[in-house]
């Protein structure tokens, strides 16, 4: 269900809340909830504000199953080959075991998410700069912050990108665009809305340099 009143989130509450939820229910999203959440998405940076980019909404289930295709032969070379040893591994710098079981099931199921966004940049593919364009990722988080004021959950992914070609193609893309992510949004079937467990601060903030 959605939120009775997506206002009533704070930001500081949204921004310590939103995890990745990639148990994901089938169950419809409204044109108008889609489109509140893109409206908050395009309030975000871009450099030089140039707005280069474009937002593709995919629901068509024929388009999804064959990048769910793609999707999966890219999980199953980066991860699921080695399903085995994360799973009993007992090392704190890799996947946990509950997240490899949660991108496996989102690799499972991806098509079955309602509604996929492509944050696409445009005139991209050509440049050798690799940071060009990286003031999107502002503008997809803020899409996500969005969803969760919404009830909705999503997940930032790019295992598809071994067929950007094809992707591009599929999606009618101009030649020198590239697609920068794929979010599938839908409400959460599984898990609950709380703060993600990360490192403490001061693991990981340096005051002037890094100290290893």
């Amino acid at each position: 269900m959605s939120s009775d009143d997506p206002n009533s989130l704070s930001l500081l509450e949204g921004l310590h809340s939103t995890p990745a939820r990639r148990y994901l229910s089938p169950d419809p999203i409204s044109d108008d909830i889609v489109r509140a959440i893109l409206d908050a998405a395009i309030r975000g940076p871009s450099g030089g504000n140039s707005q280069r980019w474009a937002w593709i909404v995919v629901r068509d289930p024929e388009v999804k199953r064959q990048i769910a295709d793609w999707y999966r032969e890219g999980w199953e070379k980066s991860y699921g080959s080695r399903r085995e040893q994360i799973l009993s591994a007992d090392d704190p710098e890799g996947m946990s075991a509950a997240s490899f079981r949660a991108a496996d099931h989102l690799a499972a199921h991806l098509e079955e998410a309602p509604v996929w966004v492509f944050p696409v940049l445009l005139g991209a593919a050509r440049s050798s700069n690799p940071r060009l364009g990286s003031s999107i990722y502002g503008a997809v988080q803020q899409l996500m912050l969005a969803a969760r004021a919404h009830g909705i959950g999503s997940t930032l992914t790019t295992l598809y990108a071994g067929h950007e070609d094809d992707v591009r193609k599929l999606l009618n893309l101009p030649d020198d665009a590239l697609t920068m992510a794929l979010i599938p949004l839908g409400y959460p079937a599984r898990g609950r809305w709380a703060q993600p467990k990360r490192r403490p601060l001061d693991e990981v903030v340096f005051a002037e340099r890094y100290q290893a």
